[in-house]
């Protein structure tokens, strides 16, 4: 009965954030503002997409993919975080524990698949302009979107699995606020050699490989931009890319930060990762309606007129 218990936790603690117990209410303010402006900007956003027949190009098609991958990502996170900042309900079940992290897991591998493929849209936009059409048909973009799906799947699910086989006999406190692979993992008296290496190593390897390639889509963007004679075509050629520049910078920026702070920040208090850590899961779904929203031209005028007819109403 007792190897049972071990192998079937029923649940796990969350602490919250160490040492900044105190200031729990006021911390989860913030993260409350963020969360429900990350709800109204991707509803906003999806629902524009939706309904504009002239937002129905590749572009906005992946831009609505990563809106509601943001969706996910912030819900998987931020209620749990709320209610135990406010509540004090740090309990979680074993299986609500690996739910959490396999959709924590796999928002962030398919958002850096999307990534890739915004930059390759760009790429044909820019560099091929005139047989953009027929590179993006509607089936390469469904085939695109289905992919991405399957590998960041694939990519995660053995997560599950492999902490579903380890014994959890001793603590089942995580010091953090969410569940994570590695940090789960840690917990168990076994070796979590597999883990580590696998729940390190695989997905670390499967989003720079996303990077390598974003890469190089901008070396031929910027090859080909610099090329064109006008100093308008530059321009805006270069403008349709800010955006998405911008999102790339957000995205990778604070994900790498982390995975190296916690690498080898051992001098770095412990509440300063965990907070930062929130940070990076709650920022970037909020801002990115936003990015776009400021940057892009066709969802700003929607977006203007949206609500400019809900007032004559």
């Amino acid at each position: 009965m007792h190897n049972l218990s071990c192998y079937n936790p029923s649940s796990f603690l969350l602490v919250g954030i160490p040492g900044l117990d105190k200031f729990h209410i006021w911390i989860g303010i913030p993260f409350c503002v963020i969360y429900v402006l990350a709800i109204v900007g991707n509803f906003i956003l999806l629902y524009l997409i939706a309904t504009e027949c002239r937002l129905h190009e590749p572009m906005f098609f992946f831009l609505a993919m990563l809106a509601t991958t943001d969706l996910i990502l912030s819900t998987a996170t931020v209620p749990k975080l709320l209610s135990n900042l406010w509540l004090g309900f740090q309990e979680i079940t074993f299986s609500g524990c690996l739910t959490q992290m396999f959709f924590l897991h796999f928002s962030f591998v398919v958002d850096s698949a999307i990534l890739l493929a915004m930059a390759f849209d760009r790429y044909v936009a820019i560099c091929f302009p005139l047989r953009y059409t027929t590179i993006l048909t509607r089936q390469v973009i469904i085939k695109l979107m289905v992919s991405i799906v399957v590998r960041s799947f694939s990519v995660i699910l053995p997560d599950v699995f492999l902490l579903k086989r380890l014994p959890f006999c001793g603590t089942r406190i995580i010091p953090h606020t969410y569940c994570e692979h590695i940090g789960v993992a840690r917990l168990s008296s076994a070796d979590i050699s597999i883990n580590i290496w696998y729940g390190f190593s695989v997905p670390l390897m499967t989003v720079i490989s996303d990077v390598i390639f974003i890469a190089v889509s901008y070396t031929f963007i910027l090859h080909a931009v610099f090329h064109l004679s006008s100093q308008g075509a530059r321009q805006k050629a270069l403008s349709t890319c800010g955006s998405h520049v911008s999102v790339i910078l957000m995205f990778y920026t604070p994900a790498f930060f982390s995975i190296l702070a916690h690498r080898f920040g051992h001098s770095v208090p412990r509440n300063v990762l965990i907070l930062f850590a929130n940070l990076y899961v709650a920022i970037p779904p909020a801002l990115n309606p936003v990015v776009y929203g400021v940057k892009t031209k066709q969802i700003q005028d929607k977006f203007v007129l949206l609500f400019s007819l809900k007032r004559t109403h």
